[in-house]
């Protein structure tokens, strides 16, 4: 399959660039083509400009410059998403990503009632989102309900790309970690990309 690793982390030696590392690895060796998007390294601005905002209810969204983000986005079968959880949300990067990227016109179109959206992304099968937080799991899952994967699997995957099988991979309490727990949820993510095809 056609991957698209999207890598959102301002630290090149991170956890989460090891982490990126170890699912660009498991999908190379399994003979996936893997594209990597690097949101630092490539500078990518978050912040959706103005012509970009005045045109997501015309019909044709400005992606004039996001045109290279959006044709790695629509070859894309498969995605994983690498990124920490900051206040059990995206980085703004990240966030800038989706709001820039899945726009009108590429990841889905508006109803002409202005109803529920209307999927664009057929082509895109599988999502993996490899993250870590500094939170305990039990305050993740029970007291938040885990609002990153909620918004992932049915804001975006949901609307988006409803045929898309998701999975998600959290790492929790991220800053006291041991090598052992890190090779553990290494081997997770390659389990996890075994089952692709």
């Amino acid at each position: 399959m056609k991957c698209l690793v999207v890598l959102a982390h301002p630290i090149s030696d991170s956890l989460c660039h090891a982490l990126a590392h170890s699912a660009i690895q498991a999908l190379t060796e399994a003979g996936h083509e893997v594209e990597v998007e690097d949101l630092y390294r490539a500078e990518f601005s978050p912040a959706l400009a103005v012509s970009e905002r005045r045109s997501y209810y015309q019909p044709s969204f400005d992606s004039s410059a996001v045109q290279s983000q959006v044709e790695r986005l629509l070859a894309a079968e498969a995605l994983v998403l690498v990124f920490p959880t900051w206040w059990f949300g995206f980085p703004a990067i990240l966030k800038g990503w989706f709001d820039r990227v899945w726009a009108p016109g590429i990841a889905y179109d508006h109803a002409t009632d202005l109803g529920p959206i209307k999927p664009r992304l057929h082509n895109l099968r599988r999502a993996l989102a490899v993250t870590s937080l500094g939170s305990p799991w039990w305050v993740d899952r029970l007291l938040l309900r885990q609002p990153v994967k909620r918004v992932l699997k049915t804001a975006l995957l949901g609307t988006c790309a409803p045929a898309c099988r998701f999975e998600m991979l959290s790492l929790y309490k991220a800053e006291r970690l041991t090598a052992e727990r890190v090779r553990a949820f290494r081997s997770r993510i390659r389990g996890s990309l075994a089952k692709w095809s």
